[in-house]
């Protein structure tokens, strides 16, 4: 248990840390391409760290397993935003800092939410916390909710600072939480601009993460 206590530590001290208050030290002495190199390789490190301790850590149960049911829409969810999420038009993806250049367009999936990717990770690993109540179960899971839950606001706070007033108005006719822009009358669902082939890989990558699952 004690390898899995400190890969959670190094995954949340890595990616509060390193991607938050350290991140201008680090790229004003590696440069952005150096910093992000060494970032993404400290990540899979820390990545493959928590599944291999993860595997090895006893069994300590903390609570009754939520129903199947209850993860598995959680993750259909997660996986139609990680589905959605993938492309070039989102200025909150990694290095997209270019399309604040004449402007930020809201539409498809940012109408909804401009962390899809985020909140696929997040609805995931809240997933996986519900159905797994053990110790073991909380590290591995809550370390990765609760970074990709910081990560929504990092993001903001750094775009806000690269865009400036493009980023104001982008965030203000958008939300970090799904829905909440269009609840608030700020924004406006389009669902003819949800792509119906985006939709069809989520459920496709739905279904094969459900027959994987047992062999993963």
């Amino acid at each position: 248990m004690l390898s899995l206590i400190l890969a959670a530590l190094f995954w949340v001290v890595l990616h509060l840390g390193a991607a938050g208050p350290l991140r201008p030290a680090l790229v004003a002495r590696l440069g952005e391409g150096g910093y992000r190199g060494l970032f993404a390789g400290l990540s899979a490190v820390g990545l493959i760290w928590l599944v291999l301790a993860y595997r090895g850590a006893p069994y300590v149960a903390l609570w009754p397993p939520a129903p199947f049911a209850v993860a598995a829409v959680l993750v259909f969810a997660g996986f139609l935003l990680l589905a959605y999420s993938l492309g070039p038009t989102n200025p909150t993806q990694v290095a997209s800092e270019r399309l604040g250049q004449g402007g930020l367009q809201v539409a498809g999936i940012t109408r909804i939410t401009r962390h899809p990717m985020l909140w696929a990770f997040t609805l995931w690993a809240l997933a996986h916390l519900l159905v797994n109540g053990h110790v073991a179960g909380l590290l591995l899971f809550g370390a990765i909710l609760v970074t990709a839950l910081n990560g929504m606001v990092s993001i903001d706070r750094k775009r806000a600072a690269s865009l400036g007033a493009a980023w104001d108005d982008f965030a203000r006719r958008t939300s970090r939480l799904p829905f909440a822009a269009i609840l608030a009358g700020r924004g406006e669902l389009h669902p003819g601009e949800l792509a119906s082939w985006r939709l069809g890989l989520g459920v496709a990558l739905f279904v094969a993460a459900l027959w994987l699952h047992g062999f993963l």
